[in-house]
């Protein structure tokens, strides 16, 4: 009698154990790859303001020391999204078979959000060593690291000197040490992002003479990046996280004017970054030159190649791969049929 009427009651309570387990695993989190810099901003924003819950999402940030080790854990499968970068060591990983696709803008320099500064050290500038492009035959370049998007935008403000690569000394150095040695008179330039552009300045041990969008208009920086794992088991899941993050980017080109964060709703934007970035003083934000991102999402695809030739003609790239291969705008196609396209709030 016991066993008729615990079996019916055992069947329900492992029929609820059931979907519980199946409503817990359709809400497994999001992983999310930052390097917690200025450009992961709509991240944040759609993170803060609940764009990402009210798509049913529940997003997990995950901080890595550079996007080069986010590529891994996006092939494999530990991380369903990622805040990456274009660079040569992205396209090699791809050549190799593992799958990752850029689905989006992150970061880049259409006119007034040249974040990326081409540097020369003051006295050069101040004692006429240094007037023009021409100029950086024989120098000294620091950039951040090989085979990055700040290759292409040195290699840019070279052609503009009638110069070739081979015409400057390379080295290597982190941004925060552009600084340092700018200081010690190390270098006589460099191509340096924010905030360290802007702190080289305020401290007179270099002058920006350009932005990066002089030098190479609407170069893609960074871009987001999706699994392959992610997009083939999870593309409804895809589509609405674009959603989310479309309307963040909108936000964040509501408050920028002429480069600055000074636009509606700006001073929001600034308390989210203070919160979510390393820089925590409100006055660098308002001081620095902003990233640009697209607010209808589309990577700059004329950029992308013609970095990857770059990287090719110096032998940094492995295997046959095109940008073609490595690019799903179809995530960002389904976000714009709801949200049509920008309209900047006035």
């Amino acid at each position: 009698m016991d066993r008729l009427i615990l079996s019916p009651v055992l069947r329900l309570l492992a029929a609820v154990a059931a979907a519980v387990f199946a409503l817990g695993a359709s809400a497994a989190p999001i992983r999310v790859g930052t390097t917690n810099s200025s450009s992961d901003a709509p991240l944040f924003i759609a993170q803060s303001k609940g764009y990402f819950k009210q798509e049913g999402l529940e997003v997990e940030f995950t901080s890595f020391p550079s996007a080069a080790k986010m590529i891994a854990p996006l092939g494999n499968g530990q991380l369903e999204v990622g805040a990456g970068s274009p660079a040569a060591g992205f396209f090699n990983a791809a050549a190799r078979g593992l799958d990752i696709k850029m689905v989006a803008d992150k970061g880049s320099m259409p006119p007034g959000n040249g974040y990326l500064a081409v540097l020369v050290r003051k006295d050069l500038v101040d004692s006429g060593r240094y007037k023009s492009f021409a100029d950086f035959k024989g120098m000294k370049v620091a950039l951040p690291a090989q085979g990055t998007t700040t290759d292409g935008t040195l290699n840019e403000a070279l052609k503009r000197g009638g110069l070739k690569w081979s015409d400057v000394e390379v080295t290597y150095l982190g941004f925060p040490q552009h600084v340092v040695a700018f200081q010690n008179k190390a270098i006589d330039a460099s191509v340096t992002t924010e905030p360290s552009a802007t702190k080289a300045e305020q401290m007179k041990v270099a002058v920006r003479v350009a932005g990066g969008d002089q030098v190479f208009p609407n170069q893609q920086v960074a871009v987001i990046l999706y699994g392959g794992q992610f997009i083939k088991e999870h593309a409804d899941e895809g589509r609405k996280f674009m959603k989310a993050y479309l309307k963040g980017v909108r936000d964040y080109n509501d408050a920028i004017v002429k480069g600055r964060l000074a636009g509606p709703g700006a001073d929001q934007v600034i308390r989210i970054l203070t919160s979510d970035t390393i820089i925590k003083d409100p006055n660098v934000y308002k001081a620095i030159v902003v990233n640009g991102c697209n607010p209808d999402g589309k990577v700059n695809v004329d950029s992308l190649k013609k970095d990857l030739q770059f990287f090719r003609d110096r032998n940094l790239i492995q295997g046959d791969i095109t940008v073609e291969q490595v690019l799903d705008h179809s995530f960002v196609d389904a976000a714009l049929k709801e949200l049509g396209p920008y309209h900047r709030k006035q």
